[in-house]
């Protein structure tokens, strides 16, 4: 592929389907994405969301690793709100001592669900006030200088897995600058901000974890010859996220700016046109698709397509 392209996986449970079919999926997903090059394959942390099934990057991950030789594996991301920064940090540096190399850490600051699953199954307290510090106790945990007097964590001190951190607003392009760490930008769903984040992250970007400025930018595709499978997308994302308003179909439209759907050639100079405007290092892409079938020959064209 003409971009280093990588993709993002939600276990999607599609129509029909069921969690464990698509968390059976997993396995396949893996072995197709290492087989057309993709460079990397990350899953979500999604929590109480009826059509996502990926709620533990770590155990994915590890699944995955035992069924692939070489494509990077990763979390995209660990909701650290949801986690302590020590039992993420042991999490990853025992994938990495199992799967030497292979491993990435990517971290963000939402809880991926709602306010009542976070406070009463996850039992944690709404918002993240202490994100900066849980983030630099991660890194240090995973660097081997741990935050707190006389608590080493064994398996991920000095195991060197690359973090990177995920958002969608200018809090954190300023933190990953500020930090010098790679930076993923969602504008597969949050479109917004994303020029004016990217150009404050390259702007403020100081030297540290990595010395120049990274910038992984997500868009959704959806290669097919079919354009009523198209429609199938818009209609199935507009049941998830429109709401009673008048105008609330059109908002929902709206998270799909950034998406390359159409044939070979549309999708091919809609990527094009993404990463021209973005200059990202790296595409991140997250397959819509109305069922699996279509889902995983959406994934060979675009990789054709992008070829």
């Amino acid at each position: 592929m003409r971009y280093k392209t990588s993709l993002l996986e939600f276990a999607t449970v599609y129509e029909g389907d069921s969690s464990r079919e698509a968390l059976r999926r997993i396995a396949k997903t893996a072995q197709l994405a290492e087989e057309l090059g993709f460079h990397r394959l990350w899953f979500t942390e999604h929590h109480n969301i009826a059509r996502v099934a990926a709620a533990s990057p770590a155990v994915l991950i590890a699944h995955a690793a035992a069924h692939t030789e070489q494509i990077r594996l990763g979390s995209g991301g660990v909701m650290l709100p949801n986690h302590a920064p020590y039992t993420v940090a042991e999490n990853f540096g025992t994938l990495e001592a199992l799967h030497p190399g292979r491993i990435d850490l990517g971290v963000g600051r939402a809880p991926g669900t709602d306010p009542l699953t976070l406070g009463r199954a996850l039992r944690r307290s709404p918002g993240a006030p202490n994100f900066d510090e849980d983030l630099q106790a991660l890194m240090d945990f995973m660097d081997g200088r741990s935050p707190i007097p006389g608590v080493r964590c064994v398996p991920a001190a000095g195991s060197k897995v690359p973090v990177y951190l995920l958002g969608s607003s200018m809090y954190s392009a300023q933190l990953a600058a500020r930090l010098g760490l790679p930076y993923v930008f969602a504008s597969h769903f949050a479109p917004e901000h994303l020029d004016a984040a990217l150009a404050c992250y390259r702007a403020q970007f100081q030297p540290g974890a990595i010395d120049a400025p990274y910038v992984m930018a997500a868009m959704n595709v959806l290669c097919t010859n079919q354009p009523e499978h198209i429609e199938q997308v818009h209609e199935q994302h507009v049941k998830a996220f429109a709401g009673p308003h008048p105008n609330s179909r059109a908002l929902a439209l709206t998270m799909l700016t950034h998406s390359a759907f159409g044939n070979r050639a549309e999708v091919s100079e809609k990527v094009d046109t993404f990463m021209g405007r973005t200059q990202a290092n790296e595409l991140m892409l997250v397959s819509r698709a109305p069922d699996a079938r279509t889902s995983e020959s959406s994934i060979r064209a675009s990789a054709e397509a992008l070829g």
